[in-house]
């Protein structure tokens, strides 16, 4: 490959990159082109994007971005991988298909980058059992809204009681 050709590849890459802060790594060597179609498809519907690059002009498109310390360790053929709601979805996705030896043998994690920091395989899978972006959420809306209905189970209670107990006496008068 011409040195004029592996700069185009480069700043494509480095283009479709622009912006992305966290991704992971995986391993697709070896998935047959029917297998790859389907897998790129599942990915798609979750707004995952896939990209295989040769790691050295990764590594060029990376330079001077956060995604630079993950490329800076690899070895090998590799794919990146980001996108989806947040990078725990992200994980949570990738780690579901790498667990899923029956469907994609040769799939496999090997590690990424979120908030600058490198992460191994091992790491990835401890991320991907956190809870998401939209579980953190609603445990907040809970702990937020908890203290609220039990102020105004508190306040209201009582108030039912005693409407009750009016209710009670006028029904006992009228009889």
């Amino acid at each position: 490959m011409s040195k004029r050709v592996k700069d185009l590849l480069t700043k494509d890459f480095a283009k479709r990159l622009d912006g992305v802060e966290e991704a992971l790594l995986v391993n697709v060597i070896g998935i047959d082109a029917n297998q790859s179609v389907v897998l790129r498809r599942q990915l798609r519907e979750k707004n995952i994007q896939l990209i295989v690059v040769k790691n050295s002009l990764a590594k060029r498109a990376a330079e001077g971005s956060p995604l630079a310390t993950a490329l800076n360790d690899a070895e090998g053929s590799l794919a990146v991988v980001w996108g989806a709601e947040d990078f725990v979805s992200l994980a949570k996705e990738i780690t579901k298909l790498n667990d899923d030896k029956a469907e994609f043998e040769q799939f496999e994690t090997r590690g990424g980058v979120m908030d600058g920091e490198s992460l191994s395989a091992d790491r990835v899978k401890e991320i991907s059992k956190w809870p998401s972006r939209q579980e953190q959420l609603s445990i907040l809306v809970g702990q937020i809204l908890g203290p609220g209905s039990e102020l105004s189970a508190a306040i209201n209670g009582p108030g039912g009681t005693l409407v009750g107990q009016i209710k009670s006496k006028a029904e006992d008068e009228d009889s």
